[in-house]
C-alpha cells in the first residue's frame, strides 16, 4: 500500500511542476495554445487547446481508427506516433505553428516522447 502512495504522491509532483510551467507559457505576453497528451491502456489522446479562448483547437486519438490508417493497436508507440502526425496536421491546418507541450503527469519517456518526436517533425514547433 505504501508503494501505491509513493507512485500517486510522485505524479502528483510531476503535474504540479509541469502546470506551474505552463503557466508562463500559456498565460504569457505571447500566449501558445498547448499540446495537452492523455494515455491510456488502449488508446492516446492529444489536444490542441487554446486557454486564453477556452477552446479546443484541434484533436486527434487513436479511438478514431478510421482517420489513423494502419495503427492496429491504440496503446504502443506506433499509434502514438500516428497520433502526433494527425495533431501536427491539423493544428497547422487550424493555423496553429507554436504550442507549449503539455505532458500532465506522464515522464517525458516511450509513446508520450514518440508522439512529441512525431508532432515536431511534422512541423509544430514546440
Amino acid at each position: 500500500m505504501n508503494h501505491q502512495k509513493s507512485i500517486a504522491r510522485q505524479r502528483l509532483r510531476r503535474s504540479r511542476r509541469v502546470r506551474r510551467h505552463l503557466g508562463a507559457t500559456t498565460h504569457g505576453v505571447v500566449p501558445r495554445p498547448r499540446l495537452s497528451v492523455f494515455r491510456s491502456n488502449k488508446h492516446t489522446y492529444a489536444q490542441v487547446i487554446d486557454d486564453k479562448a477556452g477552446r479546443t483547437v484541434a484533436a486527434a486519438s487513436t479511438a478514431e481508427k478510421a482517420s489513423l490508417p494502419g495503427v492496429k493497436a491504440g496503446g504502443n508507440k506506433a499509434a502514438a506516433v500516428a497520433v502526433g502526425k494527425a495533431i501536427a496536421e491539423r493544428a497547422l491546418a487550424a493555423g496553429v505553428k507554436q504550442v507549449t507541450f503539455d505532458r500532465g503527469a506522464y515522464k517525458f519517456h516511450g509513446r508520450v516522447a514518440a508522439l512529441a518526436q512525431a508532432a515536431r517533425e511534422a512541423g509544430l514547433d514546440f
